[in-house]
């Protein structure tokens, strides 16, 4: 047989293989999708921390701002996912307070995405079909003012919904946090008229609680981390006090329906003690 009949054969081979990786792949993710749905019991708030995107690009061969545009395709993705699931809350993490301190070349690029993500959802009909109402948490000095006027719109366009709750957490650190909970905290008690020594000795949990960036909505039950990274890094410090733990190698960008089911699937089988 003369090579170029021999590597057509191959090829046929390879595809006809691809071809039947796929279907089976298909098949345990629709099983898998039967399998969270008969079970009923999902994330009331689903903490997402998108972790991998320059890794990605790396790896794929791609300018490192191509991994962040195809991270910000995959939440639009797994937005999806969580939709046709009804989970209640949502929180994806998308740029850390360290994050800032990045090249500002990248930095630039991250911030115009989220300004073009947030304009984009701001008109995308599942958000309005089904009532998502979309909050930005985190410190947010020194965004370009169009990237702050983005994020308002967006907000206001979905301030009044009672579906699903979809925070973006961006210039946001869990230690900042707290701390800016602290802060509102002892200036609503200075201004009820108590001495910071009485506002220190009457402050409990429940105070700093009251005063997070989503102090409206539960505590984060799940939070999933891609990219094999095995630590929080800062992701909702405070809230996270009883949180189940999922951490998938794959990077961000290739994060796929049968990870997310998978990750669900393993939160169904824990038993959560909270301390008891």
């Amino acid at each position: 047989m003369s090579r170029e009949p021999l590597k057509v054969a191959v090829q046929t081979i390879q595809k006809t293989r691809n071809a039947a990786r796929g279907a089976l792949l298909w098949g345990y993710e629709q099983r898998l999708a039967r399998e969270v749905r008969a079970h009923g019991h999902l994330p009331r708030h689903l903490g997402l921390i998108l972790d991998g995107n320059r890794r990605f690009a790396r790896a794929s061969g791609l300018q490192r701002e191509m991994g962040h545009s195809i991270g910000a395709d995959k939440a639009h993705e797994v937005l999806q996912w969580c939709l046709e699931l009804g989970i209640p809350a949502a929180t994806i993490w998308v740029l850390s307070t360290d994050n800032k301190s990045r090249d500002p070349q990248e930095l630039a690029h991250i911030l115009s995405l989220l300004e073009k993500e947030a304009r984009s959802l701001a008109t995308d009909p599942r958000i309005h079909a089904n009532r998502v109402r979309v909050r930005a948490i985190g410190q947010h000095d020194g965004f370009p003012p169009q990237v702050l006027a983005a994020l308002k719109d967006l907000e206001e366009k979905t301030a009044h919904y009672d579906g699903m709750r979809l925070n973006i957490a961006v210039g946001y650190g869990g230690r900042e946090e707290i701390v800016d909970a602290v802060k509102r905290h002892l200036n609503a008690q200075a201004q009820a008229g108590q001495t910071l020594t009485q506002a220190a000795a009457d402050l409990g949990p429940e105070h700093i609680s009251a005063h997070l960036y989503a102090a409206d909505i539960p505590d984060p039950d799940f939070i999933i981390r891609t990219s094999g990274e095995i630590r929080l890094s800062g992701f909702m410090l405070w809230q996270s006090v009883y949180s189940e733990y999922y951490f998938c190698d794959v990077y961000w960008p290739g994060f796929r329906r049968v990870d997310f089911l998978r990750a669900l699937r393993d939160f169904q089988g824990r038993d959560r003690r909270f301390g008891r």
